[in-house]
């Protein structure tokens, strides 16, 4: 995911990472989001991962990789993600589970 993530590129994210899971159709099972080069991210981030989750097909899950001392972590904690998505921090971590 890119360094900012907010109200300037969210909307463009959202077609870009839905036709990658797209083109993987049924052997999609998880997705996961890097966002550990995330230097910033507004509410629209955790709107993009809201919108990303509920365009995936049935049963598939999203992950996310945020550095547990960065922005993005912090973004996910304040309202309340990381409650709803599993967020690792580093990438292997991610991979693994």
């Amino acid at each position: 995911m890119p360094a900012e993530i907010d109200y300037c590129n969210a909307s463009e994210l959202l077609p870009h990472v839905m036709s990658e899971a797209e083109a993987r159709g049924d052997r999609l099972d998880v997705l996961i989001l890097d966002l550990s080069a995330t230097s910033f991210m507004d509410s629209q981030g955790v709107r993009l991962i809201n919108d990303i989750r509920e365009g995936l097909r049935p049963g598939a899950r999203v992950r996310l990789v945020a550095r547990p001392d960065g922005v993005a972590s912090r973004v996910l904690e304040l309202t309340g993600m990381r409650r709803d998505v599993p967020v690792y921090d580093n990438l292997p971590e991610a991979l693994a589970s």
